[in-house]
Parts: C-alpha cells; structure tokens; sequence
C-alpha cells in the first residue's frame, strides 16, 4: 500500500476549506491546509464576507442611519466620519477572526502551511514559500478551496487609488464625495447602498436592463425604490465605452451618450475562480472560461475522484454559508465518513442597506413551473416592533402552494432580513404549511410576527381545510312533556 504524507490536503483556507480541516481534525485524520497568505481565513475574513459586513455595521451605526426616522436625516453619531474610523473597527474583527481559527486548527491538530500549492502528480503538490523555497507534499486525498479573485478587464485602468478592485476599496485613504460603482451584482449592491448611507453621492452603473435577477421582482422593485430614496443613482442598461482617469475626477462615458464622474471608481463587475496557479493539467482537470471547476454537487468530486472542489471556485451559489456545508460534505467523503445530506432549501442573504434576503422559490420560478400558488404580504410598518424601531419601509412575501398549503418561498427585504429569514428555511426543509404561522403565537413586539401577518394574509383568501371548520353539534329534538295517566294526578 502507498503510504501519503496527509489523508487530506486542502488547498485554501476560505469557509469550505476550513470547515473541512476542522472536520477531518476532529475525525482524527491527519489533514494539511496550504494557503498563498501568511494569515489563515482566505477572502472571505480578509477582503470579502467578514470585512464587507463589519464595514457596513460600522457605517450604519457612526452614521446613525437607524435613527434617522426619529431624530432626522442630518442626525449622526460622529460628525465628521473618516476612513479610518472605519477601518478601526475592521482590523479588531479581522485579527478576532483569524485568531479564533488558528486556535480552532491547533486544537484539533490541523497543520498548517503558507504558500503557493500547485499539482505535480496526481497524488502531489509542490508549495512555494515567500522565502523561495519549495517543499513537496503527498496526500492520498485533496481539496481546492482556493475561491476567487476580482475580475480586471484590460479597459479599466486601475490605479489602486481612485480606480479600484473589490479587495482595494477596503484600503481606501479617505472617504470620497462621490463613487461610481460598475457592476450591480451582490458586491456592487452592498458597497453602493452603504456608501450611501454616509451621503457619498453614489452612481451604480449596470449593463443589463435588470439586476439580481435570481431575487423575486417584486421584492427588487420594493429595494430599487428604498435605494433610489436614500440618493443611489442606479444607471440600468448603461454599457461603459470609456474609463478614464482625469487626474482630477474619474469620468465613465456610456454607450448611450451620458457620461458619469466622480472621485473614485469601484469595478466590481465579476469575479475569476482562483485556479491559474494550481497546475490543473498535471493531474487532468479543466475549468471553465471564468476559471472554475466542475463538481458532483452532492459529493463535490471532480472528474479526479480523489480530488475535490468546494467554495466559490465551482461557481454558484457563491455563498459563505454554502461553502461552509460544502467543505464538511466533501471531507467526510473524501475520508469514507457518511454524514447527514445538505439540506434542500438554504437561505440568500444580501448585507445591503436595506438587507434582503430569501428562501425557496420565486414568484417568477413558480408560474414558469405552472403551480398554483397564493401570496402574504405582510410590511414592518405594520408591526409594533416596527413602530418601535422607527422602521419606515421592509415587506416580507410569503408563497404558499394553492393545493398543499405549503410555504413554497419567502422574500425579505428590510432591517434584519438576513435573520428572520431562518424561520422560513426551517419551515420549508420540514415542509411546513401557512397554518403553521397561523395556529402559531410569536414574540410581541417583535418582527418575526411579520410571518404570521403574510400567513393570515394568503390564509384568509385560501379555502379553510375540513380538519379546520368548526361542526356546530344539532340540538337534540324536545320530548314532548309525557301525559299523566288516566285516574291519577
């Protein structure tokens, strides 16, 4: 028998590849992570998932954008905010967050190696290190965690200043006046809407006609309209001709003659998977022509049975929370461990301003599918929590299935979406009904009973189940009085 070096290599410490170290650690395997930065996390803790959000709680509460429907627009908790005020915040949870999974790797005696990984046999790859030396390691399996980078087309000319990537804007000297975000995709959406919260007079440019469009339309239109409200210039159907660096401005001319400037540029158009270096021809692997690799979705195998692929490499969803599954998943594969299935319905979670999320399908999903369905709509201004809260704006629609009752999707938009949505995702997987958010009591006050408003409401136009209507007992017929008998009294 060949002996290996590692039952587990992973190349890429992001949510899927530490998950999956973690896992085979506490399976007491012996696993490897290899990762090109000297600080483990990957994206997702040092340019993506972790700072995007951390960046947009620290602007929301400096700029006392929640309380603004009390106190006024011009109300802020720091008048002057800075970019370092903002980064402040940003370096304390990077450094928790790195330091939480160092110690989670040492106690479950996962090993650890800083460099550059790339195949040279089926069962082994060579890693440079920043010193330049280069050690190779054998392993029996392997996982590409490796994730993404941003997209930069020969047109853009980034500067790291004023013309910047996704991974650059976070680095940003000061705030600008003005920003010009190209690309209205996940990324684009929640840089925009934040810096927008600081009245940084913010442009979103986006080619197609339509964006996110995997989000229920009515839900885009409720967001389109809130962002429109809070000063977002949302340019649908511009394609950019020209980007240019004036010394002065950033100007963007688009193809329908208009033009657009401001102080700094955001491209963040597209995302590559983070493969060029990996040398996936030695071991015969392809990726596709945005660099991403081809899995089976439930083991996350790659045409290379002993080789695996999870994360935002093998392309959508594209989502931390997925990737964390998807890591776990192929680990126990990989090491002959059986484990419960992924669930069907996981939740989306968009961190703009406002939040929105969803679970399940679309409105748009179910009639290309001919179901028949009904809709709730329940808005958080008709909750007390959401007067409490001073909340002037959010919805949440609920789905149900005209012939099962069951919830089918719910779409939210608003404040804390990313949280409530759990509920839905609960009752989908356990194929709940709408009858449960109406025989159920929820917290009062609290936004969660936006659930049982959106329930009642599709409940009240559905036929009631016969399990469900009250019988009315008949009243036994009256005896007529008995007649004493003759003679007697």
């Amino acid at each position: 028998m060949t002996e290996y070096d590692y039952d587990l290599v992973i190349i890429g410490s992001g949510p899927s590849g530490r998950t999956a170290a973690i896992q085979a650690g506490k399976l007491k395997r012996k696993v490897l992570v290899i990762d090109r930065q000297d600080r483990l996390g990957g994206v997702s803790v040092h340019t993506g998932t972790v700072p995007s959000k951390t960046l947009r709680e620290t602007v929301l509460n400096l700029s006392g954008w929640r309380e603004r429907s009390f106190y006024g627009r011009s109300y802020r908790v720091k008048d002057q905010i800075a970019a370092e005020d903002l980064k402040a915040r940003l370096h304390m949870t990077l450094d928790h967050e790195v330091d939480v999974l160092e110690h989670q790797f040492n106690r479950n005696h996962v090993e650890w190696l800083p460099g550059l990984a790339k195949f040279v046999g089926s069962n082994e790859v060579e890693v440079a290190t920043e010193a330049g030396d280069t050690t190779r390691v054998t392993g029996k399996n392997f996982l590409i965690a490796t994730g993404t980078r941003t997209y930069r087309p020969d047109y853009v000319p980034f500067n790291g200043k004023t013309v910047v990537d996704g991974d650059e804007f976070l680095e940003m000297a000061e705030i600008p006046r003005s920003l010009i975000v190209v690309g209205a995709g996940v990324i684009g959406v929640e840089y925009a809407t934040m810096f927008s919260t600081l009245d940084v007079r913010v442009t979103l440019v986006e080619p197609r006609d339509t964006f996110l469009d995997f989000i229920d339309s009515t839900l885009i239109q409720d967001f389109t309209h809130q962002i429109r409200e809070n000063g977002v210039d949302l340019r649908l159907g511009s394609a950019i001709d020209k980007i240019e660096d004036t010394g002065n401005h950033v100007e963007v001319s688009l193809d329908n003659g208009r033009h657009v400037r401001g102080e700094m540029l955001l491209f963040a158009a597209g995302r590559m998977g983070n493969t060029e270096g990996l040398n996936l021809k030695a071991v015969g692997l392809e990726t596709d022509h945005r660099g991403r690799i081809g899995v089976t979705r439930k083991t996350y195998q790659t045409d290379v049975s002993h080789i695996y692929a999870t994360g935002d490499v093998i392309g959508h969803p594209s989502l931390a929370s997925t990737s964390l599954q998807q890591g776990r998943v192929a680990a126990c594969h990989a090491l002959g461990v059986p484990t419960v299935p992924e669930s069907p319905w996981y939740p989306y979670g968009i961190y703009s301003v406002p939040e929105m999320s969803t679970c399940g399908m679309s409105e748009e999903e179910l009639q290309e599918r001919g179901v028949p369905y009904e809709v709730g709509v329940a808005r958080f201004r008709e909750t007390s929590r959401g007067h409490i809260m001073g909340l002037e704006h959010g919805m949440l629609k609920m789905l149900i299935s005209l012939k099962t009752r069951r919830v089918l999707g719910v779409q939210i938009v608003g404040e804390g979406a990313t949280e409530l949505i759990h509920i839905a995702q609960a009752v989908l997987n356990l194929q709940g009904t709408v009858d449960y958010f109406v025989q159920n009591t929820f917290n009062y006050p609290t936004l969660a009973e936006a659930y049982k408003i959106a329930g009642l409401d599709a409940f009240n136009r559905m036929p009631i189940p016969d399990e469900f209507k009250v019988r009315s007992e008949p009243e036994p017929e009256k005896k007529p009085a008995a007649k004493p008998a003759k003679g007697k009294k």
